[in-house]
């Protein structure tokens, strides 16, 4: 059976509070053990109204402690403002806590537009969506942006080559890292039994640093679902058999929400546009909106355009419509794994999209 990754932004709801969304984050991590997910991830975000998920290494720490044998990880760290010695140093302690049961994610990060690729037409229906690029070259332009680096980047700082982090991250791992005749030994960290993987969304720089350096490269179709299988392509065509890993080997994600009926699912999942809406005009996710909410709200021809990539390439439905896609996304990707990620605005109809879920795919 392709194993189940569980990924996390921590997601605040209309009126509710960022210490809720913590509290339901740990307890659906608990739910996810007893499910059956592999994994369990958090991912990395500032300054959004709409997601608690600021650092990683903090949620991770929570979460192993109340949790036994899930492995838990970073999907991802974003280096783009910090450096190879912090990020090894945070789960060196996580490691040193909770030995062998963490994943280190490394996202590349920084509001560098992404390298230029065609425009993708769709497939046909009867296949996996691939849909037309979403431009983001406005948005990495915007005020908001230079704030965000301002207030994440130590004055005059620039982050580092992201290929270079990456190999300082391995050397202190191994511990081989030296500079200047000097050698860098970091305790705890050094040693840890750490998978480190790499995470990206194009076939561009991420997918061929984690391809020649022998890495683990996850792939995001629920961000950037028009580049999935450029991303893919692009790891495997650099891979380099490593010491870990003698095969390529890569995870898919994918957006996804699951309920008793087909119906029930598209309630559920009614504020994911808006919520989308929400990221692309503001960077700034809001507070995940309650179907009543989203269906408040006056959609323009502008604003459906805006987000068809995303909401056209959202998993809903019952439990085997969903299972059933998430196999084609396997199939046309050729996943090892897979990752799957839900937003509702009810907690317990998120852990129950989950859990049904999980069941049906242990089914097959």
């Amino acid at each position: 059976m392709t194993p189940l990754t569980v990924l996390d932004l921590v997601p605040i709801s209309s009126g509710s509070t960022a210490a809720q969304a913590l509290r339901n984050s740990v307890d659906l991590a608990r739910r996810a053990e007893e499910f059956g997910y592999a994994r369990y991830w958090f991912a990395e975000h500032h300054l959004n109204a709409g997601v608690a998920g600021t650092s990683p290494a903090v949620l991770l720490a929570l979460t192993a402690a109340a949790t036994a044998t899930i492995r838990l990880g970073s999907g991802a760290v974003q280096m783009g403002h910090r450096t190879a010695l912090s990020t090894v140093e945070e789960f060196g302690l996580l490691d040193a806590a909770f030995p062998g049961r963490f994943d280190l994610g490394l996202g590349r990060s920084g509001g560098q537009p992404a390298s230029a690729a065609p425009v993708l037409e769709p497939v046909p229906s009867d296949n996996l969506l691939i849909p037309r690029r979403f431009s983001a070259t406005r948005l990495l332009g915007s005020p908001r942006v230079a704030m965000q680096r301002k207030l994440l980047l130590l004055p005059d700082a620039q982050p580092q080559d992201y290929a270079e982090q990456v190999d300082d991250v391995l050397a202190l791992l191994g511990g081989t890292y030296e500079s200047d005749g000097e050698a860098a030994h970091v305790v705890p960290g050094e040693g840890a039994a750490l998978e480190v993987w790499i995470l990206g969304s194009s076939g561009g720089e991420s997918a061929t640093v984690a391809g020649r350096r022998g890495l683990r490269f996850a792939a995001n179709y629920h961000v950037s679902p028009a580049t999935v299988l450029e991303a893919v392509a692009g790891y495997r065509a650099a891979y380099r058999p490593s010491a870990e890993l003698e095969r390529p080997h890569v995870s898919v994600s994918a957006d996804v929400v699951v309920a008793g009926t087909r119906a029930a699912a598209r309630e559920l999942a009614a504020g994911y546009g808006l919520w989308v809406r929400s990221i692309r005009t503001r960077l700034d996710a809001v507070p995940f909106p309650a179907p009543a909410e989203a269906r408040a709200h006056r959609w323009t021809d502008t604003d459906r355009d805006l987000v068809a990539d995303r909401v056209d390439t959202q998993f809903v439905g019952t439990p085997a419509e969903v299972a059933d896609k998430l196999e084609l996304l396997r199939d046309t990707t050729g996943a090892d794994e897979l990752i799957v990620t839900t937003i509702t605005h009810d907690h317990a109809d998120r852990v129950r999209s989950y859990e049904l879920l999980a069941e049906e795919w242990q089914r097959r």
